[in-house]
């Protein structure tokens, strides 16, 4: 029985997680006692800064545009509003099935698939609001149209190579939060082909990078906020979030060999 160390408790990693009631894949491992809210906390607090900052950084060029009849300002509060929604989403689903199993006790497998229906409409919004933002405030960065389409097209490129990268090396699924839910995720090696060869955590180091492309080909100081703002969210998740629960899953950081 392996014994390891977390938040200053010990819990071992070996035993069996039963829990998931209706689930034909169950995790075998154990949670530490107050789990649920570890690190939720920071994550409240480092929003509470982000939020204004992002609002600071666009509220100069914002009240004047609008977008499909819809003002600047909409959209940006709705580029905004969507990843925290999500993030508040994961942090709470992600946290209620891994110390309940909430979602297989209450669909069983498909329990996945509910959770992928939540999930995968707010991240295809996410550059979609910015790019709305964009174009509703478009031209509010003084820099040159042209250098904004090299330097926008130039961070595109890693974003696109990342995502290539998850379908053929790492699988949605699995990106999806899988090894929350089933153990055949959890026990499946490390990921170190395409872009993970260059960051473990390739998805939130290099996809996150094309949002602010998308704001420089606006050439748009509130949409590259928006970006600002949701490359530091997603960093926030990871730190309070998903690197602790990576500890629980694994036993160590996700972000080491």
């Amino acid at each position: 029985m392996g014994l390891r160390a977390f938040d200053g408790r010990v819990y071992s990693s070996d035993l069996s997680f039963d829990s998931h009631a209706g689930n034909t894949d169950p995790l075998s491992i154990t949670v530490p006692d107050g789990f649920m809210w570890h690190g939720q906390l920071r994550h409240l607090l480092l929003l509470a800064v982000l939020l204004p900052g992002a609002w600071a950084i666009a509220g100069g060029s914002l009240g004047d545009g609008s977008f499909l009849g819809i003002t600047d300002e909409v959209w940006f509060i709705a580029a905004v509003a969507v990843p925290v929604i999500q993030q508040l989403a994961v942090a709470l689903l992600w946290r209620a099935q891994l110390c309940n199993g909430l979602l297989t006790r209450t669909f069983g497998d498909a329990g996945f698939i509910v959770w992928g229906l939540i999930f995968f409409p707010l991240l295809v919004a996410r550059p979609l609001l910015i790019a709305a933002v964009g174009l509703a405030d478009v031209g509010t960065l003084p820099i040159p149209r042209a250098l904004g389409i090299a330097l926008g097209s130039a961070m595109l490129l890693p974003a696109l190579w990342t995502m290539h990268s998850v379908k053929k090396y790492f699988g949605f699924a699995r990106a999806l939060g899988g090894d929350h839910f089933f153990e055949r995720y959890r026990t499946m090696p490390l990921v170190r082909e395409g872009a993970f060869k260059y960051s473990s955590n390739a998805m939130y180091t290099f996809v996150f990078i094309g949002f602010w492309g998308i704001a420089l080909l606006c050439r748009s100081r509130a949409a590259l906020a928006v970006a600002m703002f949701q490359h530091a969210y997603i960093w926030v998740h990871w730190y309070c979030t998903e690197q602790p629960d990576g500890v629980v899953l694994y036993g160590r950081s996700p972000d080491e060999d």
